[in-house]
């Protein structure tokens, strides 16, 4: 996945016209690791889907915004509004259920 920078990740979920899925994470964070991993996978089986991941210390204004409570965290928006977010990501094909269902909710 992209690691996004602040700028880089308000500028992605402003200017896509499918969903943007958003992984917030700290790099000390064991359970973000396999987050990280499982993300991985998912992404590959979603390639009209926009990723981009960044580390919850650099955007701590951001955190606050849209009320991240811990890590690993996915937020996916559409259109530059916030869908849903998401703490326990628990396997690749719960992910996977997930992105489809939320597809769905857009088309």
């Amino acid at each position: 996945m992209n690691e996004w920078t602040r700028e880089k990740l308000l500028e992605e979920i402003e200017g896509e016209e499918t969903l943007s899925v958003v992984y917030f994470y700290t790099p000390m964070c064991g359970t973000c690791g396999l987050a990280s991993k499982m993300l991985n996978i998912t992404k590959e089986l979603f390639p009209n889907l926009v990723f981009g991941q960044i580390d919850v210390n650099y955007a701590r204004e951001l955190a606050l915004k849209w009320e991240i409570e811990s890590v690993p965290c996915v937020i996916v928006f559409y259109k530059g509004k916030l869908l849903e977010k998401k703490y326990a990501l628990q396997s690749v094909e719960h992910l996977y259920h997930w992105f489809n269902e939320l597809q769905s909710k857009i088309n």
